[in-house]
């Protein structure tokens, strides 16, 4: 019974490690996307890039921040060249990034909530919107 009990442990064991290592290998794999994207001045390519790497989502991963910030930074830039839709999209994206991988509890709080300022700000400024 004890070893019966221990083979399925180490089973399990194994299996979180290979799962863990598979979402770890997909994550980077996203994010390399978004950056060659980015190197490539492919706002979308970078774009999804980075969100599919976010949504890949492990507790302690650096690439989920990383992903963030270079959203973030994509917003920021679009707002610089005054191309309101495109920031709108980065920040919709990077928004909809960290509600998609809410499970027991919601990560990414920060970032939700940075993204519901900077849309609710620029969203009355779209080509078309009511004044």
């Amino acid at each position: 019974m004890v070893r019966t009990a221990t083979t399925v442990l180490l089973a399990l064991l194994l299996a979180a490690l290979l799962v863990t290592a598979t979402v770890h290998r997909r994550q980077q794999a996203q994010f390399a996307a978004g950056e060659q994207g980015s190197r490539a001045g492919d706002f979308m390519m970078a774009l999804t890039g980075y969100e599919s790497a976010i949504r890949m989502y492990l507790p302690f991963s650096d690439a989920m921040e990383q992903a963030s910030e270079r959203i973030w930074a994509l917003g920021l830039v679009a707002e610089r060249r005054s191309d309101v839709e495109r920031a709108l999209i980065a920040y919709r994206s990077l928004r909809s990034a960290w509600y998609g991988v809410c499970w027991l509890h919601q990560p990414g709080q920060r970032w939700i909530e940075r993204c519901d300022t900077k849309i609710a700000a620029l969203a009355p400024l779209r080509k078309g919107a009511s004044p």
